[in-house]
């Protein structure tokens, strides 16, 4: 009974050993990020198309860029986007954008074809959507900070409190939830969890996807906030801000990326097998190769 017991023992301490290290062995040792290039005023919204390729913007020159992953070559995608922020895909490859100059949601086609997706909530102006997540109903989960722009003519706040909203698939727009200002969003569709990060008070947190637009109640996942934010298949989330920060599925930090700017701004993955980290920093983007991939 005893040798029963041991080997048990043995076996759950293995297991565990093995679990741990596929949580945490995701980089390669000795390989550092490597800049594509830093002509950018300030990058961000990075979003990955169904062939790898990474669309990312430049809010102050309101210009959305794209990766060639087989070219490694960055080329201008659109000029004048709505001072596109956040973006990501739908299943449709169509890229969807939180253009906050006039508060609204693009759809923007391939061949750079335009539909304003959302104008506001109950007839009032949102403060300025950041950052965005779609789940598998056609639904978009998005969050409404308030950073004020200089590009921003006549503007005078109509929603006072910054909230996250979710947005149906007929175009109904709902209020899930009130932060101090919510910032990064992603979710899994497989996991059936949501992040959201409450940038200023330095907090991210993680709800259950009950339905369409229906959450559990918030929980928090640990005391870091995020500008944007990507998970990976082993359900690490990585977090931006000074450089990258992963955390594993239970919330304990397991990774830093050092970033050389002074502010990371957000992360996706993208290339052929979704297995190359794309960093959007300030004036920069870097790329950086993994031994993971992105989650779904």
């Amino acid at each position: 009974m005893k040798k029963i017991l041991n080997i048990s023992l043995v076996g759950l301490v293995l297991a565990f050993l093995s679990c741990k290290s596929k949580n945490t062995d995701i980089m390669f040792e000795n390989t550092e990020p490597k800049l594509i290039s830093d002509q950018f005023s300030f990058t961000e919204g990075p979003a990955t198309d169904k062939s790898g390729n990474v669309y990312f913007t430049d809010q102050p020159n309101d210009k959305i860029y794209v990766w060639d992953w087989k070219t490694d070559k960055i080329t201008e995608f659109l000029n004048k986007t709505g001072r596109a922020n956040g973006t990501y895909f739908d299943e449709n490859d169509h890229l969807i954008t939180c253009s906050d100059e006039k508060g609204e949601i693009w759809k923007i086609g391939k061949d750079k074809s335009i539909e304003v997706l959302s104008k506001g909530f109950e007839g009032k102006r949102l403060n300025g959507p950041n950052d965005l997540w779609l789940d598998d109903n056609g639904g978009i989960y998005f969050t409404d900070p308030l950073y004020e722009r200089d590009y921003w003519e006549n503007f005078k706040v109509e929603i006072p409190e910054k909230n996250l909203y979710y947005r149906n698939k007929d175009g109904k727009v709902t209020k899930i939830e009130t932060f101090t200002q919510p910032n990064g969003i992603i979710g899994s569709l497989q996991q059936k969890k949501l992040y959201v990060s409450d940038i200023d008070a330095g907090k991210t947190y993680v709800y259950d996807i009950l339905g369409d637009g229906k959450l559990s109640e918030k929980k928090l996942f640990c005391e870091m906030g995020s500008d944007g934010m990507t998970l990976d298949k082993e359900g690490n989330l990585y977090l931006t801000g000074d450089g990258v920060t992963v955390f594993n599925s239970e919330g304990e930090k397991i990774h830093h990326i050092k970033i050389p700017e002074d502010w990371t701004g957000n992360v996706t993955f993208g290339g052929e097998k979704n297995n190359i980290l794309f960093i959007t920093a300030s004036k920069s983007v870097y790329t950086l190769p993994t031994k993971t991939s992105s989650l779904k």
